[in-house]
């Protein structure tokens, strides 16, 4: 206000009229600056090297490069226009992108639709389009095709009942959405329906209601874990990465997965929450590299070494020979009943060792190193031991069982040390290995927290439940609570006795300048009064405590107690095993096949990027489906997207359902003059 009331008063009303906005002067960019600034340019000089030469900002440089590149499209289109039959130079991106319709509605399908009740499948049918979203999805495709979820799927289920959307499209429809970052059904109304559609080959992609009736459909068939070992088959019938045999080792530990309904369902320990939460239980085999393998729904109440012992036979079909196999698992599993089981049947335990044990002796530490696949070197101080496990503590047979113990010696959290162990039936795989493969096994924690963070594992994809069996025995809470008090009594008559034992010795000491002591039996009753008392205590808390049954029914202790569904939860599992193995395969390529510098930090980062970059579909070649996407927001990741397309082009995938040949590239032109 002070500063229009100066205007007012210097200049009259004409001064407080604004300045016109934009440049004062004539502008550098006339034509022949243009001209030069598109030759420069073409001689590979960088952008702020041209501006240099010419006199002008690197901003005026882009700008001039996009003014060339319009008015040569304008140019060529006027040509057109004219029916000039005479060759055209080559056109610049822009131009190309053009002969694409942008974002054209799709082809209706109202025929098809109509008679969905008597289609097996509505083939996917592709339209030319410009610029639509979703386009980088279709780098899923090869990386898909290795996981063998269509193959196993197919061969088990068959087919769906008739219907415009079949079994692939489901499938492929729910994986892409899982790799987009909508794994749940819901997650079909977080997309527009046609431009989803176009990466499926349809006019519009299923709805939720559409996914849930075709998912209903598999569930009741029942052969759900069916297709988790046919996929289990066929990702351990492989080779990792590195050409390693994927079956050599396995990782197996339970998962639990917290529920947030209405139902009343049991209630398990969560080591993440840290503490009991209505909850079901997932038994999970992954390979070492971390990549989920198989998984299966455990029973309630069991322990991972009965579920380990479960899982033995599913493993060794999934194998598919006899040769041994290393299977590692934490302080769960423990159990040396198990571990002679596991080796009898073709098994090489690998797992920590459980309970207080006696430190080995420090002499027989020796430093070992070990070179991993990545050329990284670690050194331990190890030893190199054999020990006997008694096999039945309760009835002391004297039964034991010999197992080779890979000893460590690390740091605490006081400044001191102590020794850990690792057990090992494998005596021929060498001690710095054996560390670093038990070590290894945070990979599949990893994988969980992963999953869980991009894949929604934990999401309820069924609410639907079912009674669970009242006659099931399960452990009786109070036994656990009297057994709370026997400990609490045998430290209160430890503690007794301690101060008894010190009253005692003070009473049989004679006092000073005498010899002689004097205990009365009553002096002897009034110290060892608290002990009795604490042992009376104690023999009553024991005595409760052997009273209680160690289980009970459980429709005596939480009668209308439900599981839920595990069916439809298991399909959608093993689809997000797929969507998981899939962006693994993809964030692999990215650090091996592309030049991206920060590859192995942003690999993941970049693959979901490109997951949700805009392209085109183009169709004119015969044969091949050719998906352009636009130019990443720099030039490295743009070119490493080229890299990586050139890389998938070479695999020479077909587009599940039809016959062409998945071609990709990015349009570079354009991104040079963006950039």
């Amino acid at each position: 206000m002070w500063l229009w009331k100066q205007l007012l008063a210097d200049g009259g009303i004409i001064a407080l009229v604004p300045e016109k906005k934009g440049p004062k002067k004539a502008s550098l960019l006339t034509g022949a600056v243009i001209t030069r600034i598109v030759e420069l340019r073409s001689t590979g000089l960088s952008q702020q090297a041209v501006g240099n030469a010419v006199g002008v900002s690197e901003f005026s440089v882009r700008r001039a490069l996009k003014i060339a590149a319009e008015q040569a499209t304008t140019d060529a289109a006027d040509i057109a226009a004219a029916g000039n039959p005479e060759p055209l130079e080559p056109a610049p991106a822009v131009a190309q992108q053009r002969e694409l319709p942008l974002l054209p509605a799709p082809a209706p399908r109202t025929a098809e639709r109509a008679a969905a009740s008597m289609l097996e499948c509505a083939a996917p049918a592709f339209a030319p389009a410009a610029h639509f979203r979703h386009a980088g999805l279709f780098l899923a495709f090869p990386a898909l095709e290795t996981t063998g979820l269509l193959a196993c799927a197919k061969e088990v289920y068959g087919a769906l009942p008739n219907g415009f959307c079949c079994l692939e499209t489901v499938l492929i429809d729910s994986v892409l959405r899982a790799l987009a970052g909508e794994a749940r059904a819901e997650g079909s109304t977080r997309f527009d329906p046609q431009e989803l559609g176009r990466v499926l080959g349809l006019d519009r992609a299923p709805e939720v209601k559409t996914f849930r009736r075709r998912i209903s459909q598999l569930a009741e068939s029942g052969k759900v874990q069916e297709l988790i070992a046919a996929l289990a088959k066929h990702h351990l019938a492989g080779t990792g990465p590195g050409g390693e045999d994927l079956a050599a080792l396995l990782y197996v530990d339970g998962h639990v997965r917290a529920y947030q309904g209405t139902k009343k369902i049991g209630r398990l320990y969560s080591t993440r929450l840290k503490f009991p939460v209505p909850a079901t239980e997932e038994t999970w085999v992954t390979d070492a590299n971390g990549a989920p393998v198989f998984v299966v729904m455990a029973a309630p109440g069991a322990s991972l070494a009965a579920e380990l012992r479960d899982l033995l036979p599913e493993l060794r079909t999934a194998i598919g020979d006899d040769r041994r196999v290393l299977v590692g698992f934490d302080r769960g599993g423990w159990s040396p009943v198990l571990f002679k089981h596991m080796d009898a049947a073709g098994f090489d335990v690998l797992s920590w060792r459980k309970g207080t044990t006696a430190d080995i002796k420090e002499d027989l530490f020796k430093e070992v190193s070990h070179t991993d696949e990545h050329s990284q070197t670690r050194s331990w101080p190890i030893a190199d031991t054999l020990v006997d496990l008694p096999l039945n503590t309760t009835k002391k047979t004297g039964e034991v069982f010999n197992i080779r113990q890979i000893s460590r010696i690390v740091g605490t959290t006081g400044g001191g040390t102590r020794q850990i162990h690792i057990l090992t039936t494998d005596r021929t795989l060498p001690a710095g290995e054996v560390v670093y493969r038990m070590g290894n096994r945070w990979r599949q924690e990893n994988q969980f927290r992963y999953a869980r963070m991009h894949f929604e594992l934990d999401s309820h994809d069924s609410y639907s439940s079912s009674d669970d069996n009242e006659d099931r025995l399960v452990p009786e809470p109070a036994k656990a609570r009297a057994y709370q008090k026997v400990v609490a009594a045998r430290r209160h008559h430890a503690e007794a006795a301690a101060v008894a034992d010190l009253n005692l010795l003070a009473l049989k000491t004679p006092t000073e300048g005498t010899d002689e002591v004097t205990v009365t039996s009553a002096m002897h009753n009034h110290v060892m009064a608290p002990v009795w008392e604490a042992e009376n205590a104690l023999a009553a808390a024991e005595k409760i405590h052997q009273g209680i049954p160690a289980k009970i029914r459980l429709g005596d202790l939480n009668p209308g107690q439900q599981v839920l569904d595990t069916e439809v939860k298991m399909i959608h599992t093993g689809i997000r095993m797929a969507a998981y193995n899939t962006a693994m395969t993809i964030a692999r390529e990215i650090r091996t096949n592309t030049g991206y510098r920060r590859a192995k930090q942003e690999a993941h980062a970049l693959m979901r990027q490109m997951f949700h970059q805009s392209g085109d579909i183009d169709t004119t070649e015969p044969g091949y489906l050719t998906i352009t996407l636009d130019p990443l927001p720099t030039t490295a990741k743009t070119a490493a997207a080229a890299d990586l397309c050139n890389h998938l082009t070479a695999a020479e995938t077909r587009y599940p359902g039809s016959n062409l040949i998945l071609k990709y590239a990015i349009n570079t032109k354009t991104a040079a003059l963006i950039n």
